[in-house]
């Protein structure tokens, strides 16, 4: 499988590509990861590839070549719908981060186009306002952690609780509660629609 995870620095994105690769490890699997990580260390592009299988040799998923494209943030996902092969899959949270290029006139930032964009190149799209859930779930942080959750809604074969408890294996013990929460929100998600 092949999965490539978009976003903003801030929004977790490294921390649940780490936790999808060590989970796919328990799984028995050969994983590689790669990270390219914007600029600035919040609100910089992030990309992360995870592959695994039972061999695999190169981190780098060719263009066309991801199973599924996990998107934190809208403009992001757009950067990276080139990735997606043919059949794949996408999942976008709807947040949107404008980057300061926008406040200052150097460029625009127009939601409704980016999401006509996405559902004309990808109609089997799967939208989720991961921070209203994450909201609900009681801490806005948490997106990353719906995102997951949803992830292994639309690949049972991915084993719910091992990727949760490899989620939670890697967070402090305060923000445990509130991530399993979130975690079953994106779950749920998914399995109402």
């Amino acid at each position: 499988m092949d999965i490539i995870m978009c976003g903003v620095g801030g929004q977790g994105t490294v921390l649940a590509s780490r936790a999808i690769g060590e989970a796919a490890i328990q799984s028995g699997y050969h994983v590689r990861t790669s990270e390219i990580i914007g600029m600035a260390q919040r609100e910089g592009s992030v990309v992360s590839q995870v592959r695994f299988d039972k061999t695999v040799n190169s981190p780098l998923i060719p263009d066309q070549g991801a199973d599924i494209l996990i998107g934190f943030e809208l403009a992001e996902a757009v950067r990276s719908l080139h990735r997606v092969k043919p059949g794949g899959s996408v999942l976008i949270n709807t947040q949107t981060i404008v980057p300061p290029s926008v406040y200052l006139g150097l460029a625009t930032y127009n939601e409704k186009e980016l999401l006509s964009f996405i559902k004309k190149t990808i109609p089997g799209a799967i939208f989720l306002d991961a921070q209203d859930l994450a909201r609900k779930a009681g801490n806005i942080k948490t997106a990353n952690t719906v995102l997951l959750g949803a992830f292994s809604a639309l690949y049972p074969e991915f084993e719910k609780d091992l990727l949760l408890d490899t989620l939670l294996g890697k967070l402090p013990d305060k923000v445990k509660e509130v991530n399993a929460r979130a975690f079953e929100l994106g779950y749920e998600s998914i399995q109402t629609q």
